[in-house]
């Protein structure tokens, strides 16, 4: 089940989704849910559902003029040598991640641990 409709995506567009474009919207943010579920089943509802939308828009472009790509943690650009140059934090433009501030969002991390699966085996000394 996802957490969000195309209708709740492109109220946060500034431009028109096609059909088909509300068809991939859809499948997307089914594929959002999913991912969201793998790591965090227990958040809440409305949060999965602002993640899903970040998530997608993030996907599938926001339609602004901005030629910088959505999640660019890094860039730069040049005149008349005609380059451009981006670092994009976590997965790529156009991929659907789960990014930095969705993972905080959805009370992901931020535990410090570890375990060790020979640590039973000391505790019992070894005799089972």
């Amino acid at each position: 089940m996802a957490y969000a409709t195309a209708t709740d995506v492109q109220a946060r567009l500034t431009r028109t989704m096609s059909a088909d474009e509300q068809n991939v919207c859809n499948a997307l943010l089914q594929d959002a849910a999913d991912m969201i579920d793998a790591v965090k089943p227990t958040a809440e509802i409305a949060l999965k559902k602002l993640a899903s939308i970040r998530m997608v828009i993030r996907a599938i472009g926001d339609g602004s003029a901005s030629t910088i790509p959505i999640g660019a943690t890094q860039g730069s650009m040049s005149a008349l040598g005609y380059s451009q140059s981006w670092t994009v934090g976590s997965g790529s433009v156009g991929e659907l991640y789960i990014s930095k501030a969705e993972r905080t969002l959805l009370g992901i991390g931020n535990a410090i641990g570890s375990y060790s699966p020979l640590q039973e085996l000391a505790e019992t000394d070894g005799n089972s």
